[in-house]
Formats: C-alpha cells, sequence, structure tokens
C-alpha cells in the first residue's frame, strides 16, 4: 500500500520508501499529505530525495520536520528562515505556520511584515556597515581620480595606461585607499580590479 507522501505526489511506494519514513512523527494521514506537499512544493521533489537519500532511515523523520521548519521558515521570513525567526524571537509564528500547513492551509502562509519580524531599517548594524562600505568606495573613488588626473600632468604620452570606472592609471603606479575613518593604507593593486 502507497504511503501518503507517495499517493499525494502520484509516485510508486515500496516497501523500503524514503517518505514512509519521514512521516512517521506525523498522526494524521491527511496531514502527512499536506506536509509532503508543501515541503515538495518549496524544495522540490528531486531535491527533496537527494535530501532524503543519504540519510539512514531513523533519522529521515527528523531531517524531514527540520525542512518541514526551514521552509515554514523561509516563507515567513525570507532572507534569515527558521534560524532567523528563531534569534529574533518570533519563533512561535513558525510553530503556527508548521500547524497551519499541517491542518492544510499552507497556501495562505505569508511573508510576515518588517514591523513584526522586529527589523528597523534605520539603526540595523547591517545598513550602518553597508553606508559605511560606500562612503569608503565613494573616497576610494576621488583619490584614485585626483591621482589619475596628476599622473596624467606628468606622464608622457607614449607610457602605457588603463582606463576604468573609477578613473585612468598608469601600470607602474600605486594606489592609496581612503577609508571612511580616514586612515591611509598603500598597495599595490592587481590591473583586475581597476
Amino acid at each position: 500500500m502507497s504511503c501518503n507522501g507517495c499517493r499525494v505526489l502520484r509516485k510508486g511506494c515500496s516497501e523500503d520508501c524514503m517518505l514512509r519514513d519521514c512521516l512517521t512523527w506525523i498522526q494524521n494521514p491527511q496531514a502527512q499529505a499536506n506536509a509532503t506537499v508543501f515541503v515538495t512544493k518549496f524544495f522540490g521533489r528531486a531535491t527533496l530525495m537527494s535530501f532524503l537519500s543519504p540519510v539512514h532511515p531513523n533519522q529521515r523523520s527528523c531531517l524531514f520536520q527540520s525542512l518541514m521548519y526551514e521552509a515554514v521558515g523561509r516563507t515567513i521570513n525570507p532572507v534569515n528562515g527558521a534560524v532567523g525567526l528563531l534569534w529574533t524571537g518570533k519563533w512561535q509564528f513558525c510553530q503556527l505556520g508548521v500547524e497551519q500547513v499541517l491542518r492544510g492551509n499552507g497556501g495562505a502562509l505569508t511573508a510576515l511584515p518588517d514591523q513584526l519580524l522586529g527589523v528597523d531599517h534605520d539603526s540595523s548594524s547591517i545598513h550602518h556597515q553597508y553606508h559605511q562600505q560606500q562612503s569608503g568606495l565613494m573616497s576610494y573613488s576621488r583619490v584614485v581620480k585626483n591621482q589619475a588626473e596628476k599622473q596624467r600632468a606628468g606622464t608622457h604620452e607614449s607610457e602605457e595606461s588603463e582606463s576604468s570606472t573609477l578613473g585612468s592609471r598608469t601600470r607602474t603606479e600605486d594606489c592609496s585607499y581612503v577609508y571612511a575613518n580616514s586612515q591611509t593604507q598603500r598597495n599595490q593593486l592587481l590591473t583586475l580590479f581597476l
């Protein structure tokens, strides 16, 4: 007889079926079918089977449960998934999502708004780091452009030069980096990056 996972996927089932082992933690046959459909839609049938095949049969139900929580977590919080929900103290949303999937309402899951996830775009450390990097790149761009203009004024036309979106420079010239915190370093760059 076909297990509920194979029945829903319209796949042939055997005694050593991988999905049969995965669904032992779910008691209700319809909930088993709902969980299989949701996880398969999220990861894909071939990917799900490739995740399950190397795992020992007595550990497949734990893996399937973990994949189920990750699929629900990624649906609710697309950036950080289940780990992000756990990390921000919003694990109850993931648990409620899994219960909703098992009841058959998995299609109703949507991403939570940033306010519920606790994301504050103005004070986020990632947002702050991004702006620091951007200002550092702009400072670097200005320094390279100024150096290139000085070099062009003092170089001969026969000397080989390169152009890039950051400016022009000769092959033998050193670049100087000016970071957002006003520290200066001298490095020789590969021409690949200019």
